[in-house]
C-alpha cells in the first residue's frame, strides 16, 4: 500500500476512538467505530471490522492486538481483550444475545441477556468464531475455526466445535506429546520469530503456565463492581 495513503487513513480512522495507543495502524478503507472503543500501543486492523457499543458499554484492546476482515465485536457492557491477542477474519465477539430459553415470546419481544466478555493475553481466535456474553477465554488459549464459544476457556486450552468444547492442552496430554514429536524440529531448526515486544510477548506466554485463570477473574470482579453499583443506584432512588 502507498505509505501516503496508509497514514491517511491511520489518521482519518484513529480520530474515531475514545483513546488510541502509540504505533497503531489502521489501513483499511473501511472500519466503523461506533461508540466508547480504546486501544492500547500497536494495535492493528483489517478492512470491513465493526465495533460497535451501546449506552455504557466499552470495547478495550490491550496491546499488539487486533482484528483482522469483517470482524465485528458489540458490547453494552464490556468487550475486553487482552495483549498480543488476535482475532482472525469474520469472527464475532458479542456480549449481548436475545433471551429465547424458557420462553415462546418472539425473540424480538424478550429481553437482552448481557454479561461481559474477558478475553485474555496471548489468545488466537481463528476464523468464523462466534464468542458469546458471559465467556472469558484463558491466556495463551487457541479457538478453532467455526466454533461457538459459549463456556469459559483455561488458559493454553484448545478448543473447537458447536459449542465448542475442550479438544486439547498446548502442553501437556497425549496430543501436545504427539505434536512435539511430529513437529518439535520447526523449533529447533528455526527457532521463534524476534519482533517487537519479544520479551514482553515471552513473558505473557510463561504466565499462562500457571492455570489460572486471570480472564474469568477479571470478568467476575467487573460483575461484582457493576453488581454493586446497580444496588447503590437503586438505593438512591
Amino acid at each position: 500500500m502507498n505509505p501516503l495513503l496508509r497514514t491517511w487513513r491511520t489518521w482519518v480512522h484513529g480520530r474515531k476512538f475514545a483513546k488510541k495507543g502509540l504505533h497503531c495502524r489502521f489501513p483499511a478503507k473501511y472500519l466503523e467505530v461506533d461508540g466508547h472503543v480504546e486501544l492500547g500501543d500497536d494495535c492493528r486492523f483489517r478492512n470491513n471490522v465493526i465495533l460497535r457499543t451501546k449506552g455504557e458499554g466499552k470495547i478495550l484492546f490491550g496491546t499488539r492486538s487486533g482484528c483482522s476482515y469483517f470482524c465485528f465485536l458489540e458490547a453494552t457492557k464490556l468487550i475486553k481483550i487482552g495483549d498480543f491477542t488476535g482475532l482472525a477474519e469474520f469472527s464475532v465477539v458479542r456480549d449481548t444475545n436475545h433471551l429465547v430459553l424458557g420462553t415462546s415470546a418472539h425473540w424480538r419481544l424478550t429481553p437482552y441477556i448481557a454479561e461481559p466478555i474477558v478475553i485474555g493475553n496471548c489468545v488466537l481466535i481463528t476464523s468464523r468464531v462466534y464468542i458469546g456474553p458471559g465467556v472469558a477465554i484463558g491466556d495463551g488459549a487457541v479457538i478453532a475455526p467455526n466454533s461457538v464459544v459459549t463456556k469459559d476457556v483455561g488458559p493454553l486450552e484448545v478448543w473447537g466445535g458447536n459449542p465448542a468444547r475442550k479438544l486439547a492442552h498446548r502442553t501437556e496430554g497425549l496430543v501436545a506429546k504427539m505434536m512435539q514429536r511430529k513437529y518439535g524440529q520447526l523449533l529447533e531448526e528455526f527457532g521463534l520469530h524476534r519482533e517487537r515486544y519479544f520479551e514482553d510477548m515471552e513473558r505473557a506466554s510463561e504466565q499462562a503456565t500457571d492455570g489460572i485463570n486471570r480472564a474469568a477473574l477479571e470478568r467476575d470482579r467487573y460483575k461484582a463492581e457493576l453488581a454493586a453499583s446497580t444496588a447503590d443506584q437503586d438505593i438512591e432512588d
